[in-house]
């Protein structure tokens, strides 16, 4: 497998961690160095281990998480989209500030951003290519392209405060609906 492929699959798979990465920085609440760096390094090695993971388990666990990928990603992105638009319509401010590069929302945003690496890593398992170089670079290309994401929703947030984070709900639906709608219809 050539370095641009390699490539091309990490910017593919940073996608979703990009666009989560834009809309946790329109809420505001990530705000300064170490919850940006916190934030991205989380994606990066989140997006680095589980193609290892996937690559590990090989043909045993293939076939139980090809059925139910789709809907476990679906119902993180939409649990963390309905916290998102329901803290944007709050009156108290301190809602609207919980900074997801800490606790279970973290967790949630990682493990939802990284379900399809795992595939990934089962499929170069499948075509017997080694595991270690393609998963630091795709946990860099992540980790670099979320902080960037973050960098661009915090200046889109000055622009439009809440509504931003009402946006960035809705686009979270949109990206799980996306991953869904390719899985269950093989887009």
């Amino acid at each position: 497998m050539s370095f641009f492929e390699i490539i091309l699959i990490a910017l593919g798979l940073a996608a979703d961690a990009f666009a989560v990465s834009v809309v946790a920085g329109s809420t505001g609440a990530t705000r300064g160095h170490r919850s940006m760096l916190r934030l991205s390094f989380h994606f990066g090695f989140f997006q680095f281990i589980m193609p290892i993971l996937g690559w590990l388990a090989g043909f045993s666990i293939e076939r139980y998480v090809q059925s139910f990928d789709h809907w476990i990603v679906f119902g993180l992105l939409v649990w963390v989209a309905v916290h998102m638009i329901r803290s944007a319509r709050a009156d108290d401010d301190r809602v609207m500030q919980q900074d997801p590069s800490r606790g279970m929302m973290l967790v949630v945003l990682s493990v939802a951003t990284s379900l399809d690496a795992l595939a990934i890593g089962l499929s170069l398992a499948l075509l017997r290519v080694s595991i270690l170089y393609p998963s630091v670079v795709i946990g860099v290309v992540t980790g670099a392209t979320s902080f960037i994401g973050i960098l661009l929703g915090q200046r889109f947030s000055s622009k439009f405060g809440r509504r931003a984070a009402e946006v960035g709900g809705v686009l979270l639906i949109l990206i799980g609906v996306r991953i869904l709608l390719a899985h269950l219809f093989s887009l």
